[in-house]
Formats: C-alpha cells, structure tokens, sequence
C-alpha cells in the first residue's frame, strides 16, 4: 500500500475523512458489517497505485456471509460464484477462448494490476446499499482524480449507469475507457455485455501502450 501514501494522506486531510471514520467505528462496533474492517483498503493492498492498469468499478461488497473480501465482484475460492462474476467469467471464456474454473477469488487479478473497488467500501449484513453516504461520493471522487493524474496507461472498464458516472473524472490521453452494460442477469441478459470482446480490446491497449497484457485465466 505504500504507493497510495500521497492520496491517504490527502484524504485525510478532508472534513469527509474523520466523519467518515466516525461513522465506521460506530457500525463496525453495532452492526455485522462486510467486509471484515481488515480487508476494507484490500484492493489497494494488493493493487500498488504504481502499477495501476486497469480499473473496475463495483457499487458496494456482497451482503452475505463469508462473500466480501475487499475487491469488486470478488469471493473468497469455495464461495458460490455470484451471477454477475458468472457473467464475467462466460464472456473472458468467450472473447479470450479460455476455460475458467469455478473459482470467484480475484486476488490473481488485482496482483496483476487491476484495482477492483467498490465505490461504497462498506455495507451492513443483508442490507444492500446501507453504507451509500456522500463521505464515500467525495471519497470516490478523489479517488478517480487522484487516478487520472497517474502517467501510466489505465484502462477503465466502467460496467453499468453507476460506474458510468464516473467516466467524466477521466481526461488523461493515457488513459482508456470501454463501457458495457452491467454484468448481472438483470443488465447482460438483455444485450449489451456478451460478445464486446472487452478483455482482449484491454489487452490490445496494454500491448499497444507497452505494457504486459493481463492474464484473464483463474
């Protein structure tokens, strides 16, 4: 995590910042909160900001038991996949020609460079949405600026109206957007994620910028 230092510290110096901990501190302590507190920064433990290649952008952690783990549409390996990462799974499998395997932990992932973060780090137990305050807004804001100052090429891969929104954080001429609906049943079943060949239009982008393609297969 030590290449975020610069952004942790700018945050907090923001009024956001302490109401925020103020806030979690309360939850934590009162309620069943997901994730665990230790694995709420996870997607920036395991994702150096130095070696940023790709963004996804989730809303906020799996509500249920055992699910979240600190990184967008991940699950820890033995956990049901769920079926958006069933949908992911199915369209890297078709535009890659890869065979995935039963297994929803992305940590291979974000150790390759793809920050997986949910906008709303934070939720309670069985209650979706619960922690959608505006410290996370500001929060998230300042995250997407502080990431488009980076030099490096990055691609957002922004799926759904909710990451959508922050598409205009992005200006860096490095830096390249693919859009898509979200990959839930609800979005992908009616047209618009299968068959965009999103994966590999990633890795041309890193290929074509210099950079090592990322390895999709689990």
């Amino acid at each position: 995590m030590e290449s975020w230092k610069p952004f942790f510290n700018e945050v907090a110096t923001k009024d956001y910042a302490k109401s925020l901990h103020t806030f979690l501190d309360y939850e934590y302590s009162t309620q069943t909160i997901y994730p665990p507190r230790r694995l709420m920064y996870n997607a920036f433990e395991l994702t150096e900001a130095n070696n940023v290649k790709v963004v996804i952008i989730g809303q906020d952690p799996y509500h249920q038991p055992g699910q979240a783990m600190g990184l967008s549409f991940s699950v820890p390996s033995g956990v049901k996949l769920p079926p958006s990462l069933v949908n992911v799974y199915k369209e890297i499998g078709n535009d890659l020609g890869l065979k995935m395997r039963n297994d929803g932990d992305l940590t291979y992932l974000a150790k390759q460079g793809v920050l997986l973060i949910n906008a709303y780090l934070t939720v309670r137990q069985g209650q979706p949405l619960s922690h959608h305050r505006e410290e996370y807004d500001l929060f998230m804001i300042d995250l997407m600026h502080y990431l488009d100052k980076l030099d490096q090429p990055i691609v957002f891969m922004l799926w759904g109206n909710f990451a959508q929104k922050f598409e205009k954080y992005i200006a860096n001429p490095k830096h390249f957007i693919l859009k898509s609906v979200h990959p839930s049943p609800l979005g992908a079943n009616h047209g618009g994620w299968f068959g965009l060949h999103q994966f590999s239009s990633c890795n041309d982008y890193l290929i074509k910028s210099g950079l090592t393609p990322i390895d999709w297969q689990n």
